[in-house]
């Protein structure tokens, strides 16, 4: 007995050793381009990366001359603009279309689920000619409100069916007891259903944010002035023909990158606080 009481936590010391150095390696393994991407843009401006692990000296020169000198804050007006939008109506019109698929019994109901999922798997470069002529018909081409609703209508097909699972797994019954306590359609959605279904409907909306947020081609296409880019077009102009200013891009990609994370926050909390308010209300 006396024996094997240290071997016992000897093999825990081993076991919960190798636990950590896992977990070092996995946060090391995630956390390194964003340290590598940091201290790029912190570093003296060069034209090459690849000598800023540990560089000898730190500035902030790239991140001025990007956000002023550049017109990276237009950039991100314009990017938060068609974010914004973009997660208001993708998540409200999903919203409502999962609720008709999920509680609702009509004529094509299935067809209209497969149609849905069909246009997901459409390659979006063979959208974009399509969409540009939809948007050019429209007279909405170089507007951030046309981008916007490209947006919507790419974010619409997964923000539905993911939305679809959350709003079926709500038990119908929870929606009767609402009717029975005299309880309209509308105060049973929005005290009952939307608690509920929250989860879902965070992580819709930090899908759509980050679709438009990131994207590339349509903004590239649709919108041809300089005060209209959103920051995924604005950071081309660090690449150059011969050259690329890699402490400016650096230091845009950090700018791009921390508005994704503080939404990101964001919304977790309102993520725990729907989770609490629909137990509650269950």
């Amino acid at each position: 007995m006396t024996t094997r009481a240290p071997r016992r936590r000897a093999r825990r010391t081993g076991h919960t050793l190798a636990k950590a150095l896992a977990v070092a390696g996995v946060l090391l393994f995630t956390l390194f381009p964003a340290y590598f991407m940091v201290v790029s843009a912190a570093s003296v401006r060069t034209t090459s990366g690849t000598d800023a692990l540990l560089p000898d000296a730190l500035t902030l020169d790239s991140f001025r001359y990007v956000l002023f000198d550049a017109g990276f804050l237009t950039y991100l007006g314009n990017s938060l603009y068609v974010a914004l939008v973009t997660v208001a109506g993708s998540s409200l019109l999903a919203l409502f279309a999962a609720v008709a698929v999920a509680r609702f019994r009509f004529r094509l109901r299935t067809t209209v689920l497969l149609m849905v999922l069909v246009v997901q798997m459409v390659p979006l470069e063979a959208l974009v000619i399509p969409l540009f002529l939809q948007v050019r018909d429209l007279q909405m081409l170089n507007t951030l409100l046309g981008l916007s609703i490209v947006y919507i209508a790419l974010s619409l097909p997964f923000a539905i069916w993911m939305l679809r699972g959350f709003v079926a797994a709500v038990p119908v019954d929870v929606e009767e007891a609402a009717y029975i306590d005299g309880a309209s359609w509308g105060r049973m959605f929005w005290s009952v259903l939307l608690p509920l279904v929250a989860p879902g409907l965070v992580a819709t909306a930090i899908f759509s944010f980050i679709t438009a947020w990131n994207e590339f081609i349509l903004a590239l296409t649709f919108l041809n002035e300089d005060d209209k880019f959103t920051v995924a077009v604005g950071l081309r102009q660090f690449y150059g023909q011969f050259t690329t200013d890699w402490a400016s891009v650096m230091a845009a990609s950090t700018v791009v990158t921390l508005p994704v994370m503080v939404f990101f926050l964001l919304v977790q909390r309102g993520l725990a606080a729907g989770l609490v308010q629909g137990a509650v209300k269950g």
